[in-house]
């Protein structure tokens, strides 16, 4: 049994510890945020993630509270002409063993943290900096007792200090992207088509759109836009945005799409950044996972479900090694293709847009692919 410390209690840090406390390791997570935070986007799981998330065991939960999506369309934002449609709901379940499933973030972070018990999360941990020798990782935080361990995954996110580590300081890229999120209650909504289905309005550039699913077993509408803005830039999910601003920004949006914009009495703002993706997620005893690893735009809806297939593929990884360390760079051979490609084609955002089957994605098996 190892001792394995994970910086970060996101989806990917705390998918990584169930997983990880399956094989019978001693795993903490340390979190330097004081408590878990009820906050962030709503979130869409597609068929991978959410067929790694019932290997983890949390997916009978998510289907309580979630909404199922029955098709995937893309419309263009000003004639409203619907350019492809990709079935989803009960023939993706019978496609690739699951089905595509959406709801709040809240929800998911419920069961992951069901999931663990008591302890496993150390709260109020910061981490300022690791140290390694041949037997393990120091972990320093900031106004706390340093700890050790045998082994350190990052999960820390964006601003990761593991990774800061590994590669030393950068900073994230402006897009030149800003993003709008709302939800409004589907009752409210009269004159809009699909309500019961992920719907992506193409605008005139790859960067404007509209995208709407539902939630809360489809009582809700998620709205999420984007448009270019380069006057903003603040990171923060939770920072309130205008809906007047958000209505003038899609005025040339067809009616329909217009109405969805209507019925939002509040609205959040943020800008979004990126990262070029890694050249390599490992030193020695440390390794990656998520958004520290490989931060993408969110026009595949690929940011959670990767850092979810990270956790399950390295706990196959670390099942495979007799030192969790040697799994760390057959985990990164694993995956690093897959998520680089995932980034720059979020980046590109042009995935579905015509037409495709999804498959490459979808239709990728965390607990089946192959390791080297």
């Amino acid at each position: 049994m190892a001792t394995i410390a994970i910086s970060g209690a996101g989806i990917g840090g705390l998918c990584a510890a169930i997983g990880l406390r399956r094989l019978g390791h001693d795993v903490v997570v340390y979190e330097q945020a004081p408590k878990f935070a009820r906050v962030g986007a709503d979130i869409n799981l597609t068929p991978n993630a959410v067929r790694a998330l019932d290997g983890l065991g949390v997916g009978d939960a998510l289907r309580e509270t979630a909404a199922r999506p029955v098709a995937r369309i893309s419309r263009t934002y000003d004639t409203g002409e619907e350019t492809s449609r990709l079935p989803m709901g009960d023939v993706a379940e019978e496609q690739y063993g699951a089905p595509q499933l959406t709801m709040h973030r809240a929800d998911l972070m419920n069961a992951l943290e069901d999931a663990l018990p008591d302890g496993v999360v150390r709260f109020d941990h910061r981490l300022v900096g690791i140290t390694q020798d041949s037997g393990g990782v120091e972990l320093a935080f900031a106004d706390r007792e340093s700890a050790r361990a045998d082994v350190v995954i990052g999960a820390d996110g964006i601003h990761s200090t593991v990774r800061t580590v590994i590669h030393g300081p950068e900073s994230p890229t402006f897009t030149g992207v800003v993003a709008f999120r709302a939800v409004v209650p589907v009752e409210t909504l009269t004159g809009v088509a699909n309500l019961d289905a992920f719907t992506k309005w193409w605008g005139p550039d790859v960067n404007t759109q509209i995208v709407t699913f539902p939630l809360n077993r489809g009582r809700d509408l998620f709205i999420f836009a984007t448009i270019p803005q380069d006057g903003w830039h603040e990171e923060s999910w939770t920072q309130p945005g205008r809906v007047a601003e958000l209505r003038e920004l899609y005025a040339d949006f067809h009616p329909e799409a217009r109405r969805l914009l209507s019925a939002c009495d509040e609205v959040l703002k943020s800008a979004l950044y990126v990262r070029d993706p890694l050249p390599s997620w490992t030193a020695g005893r440390a390794t990656l996972l998520g958004d520290a690893c490989h931060p993408m735009m969110p026009f595949m809806a690929q940011g959670a479900g990767q850092a979810i297939e990270d956790a399950v593929v390295l706990t196959r990884c670390v099942e495979a090694a007799e030192d969790p360390a040697e799994a760390f760079v057959p985990y990164e051979r694993a995956r690093r293709e897959r998520t680089a490609r995932i980034q720059v084609s979020s980046r590109d955002n042009a995935w579905l847009k015509d037409s495709g089957t999804g498959e490459w994605v979808y239709g990728y098996d965390a607990w089946s692919v192959p390791l080297d």
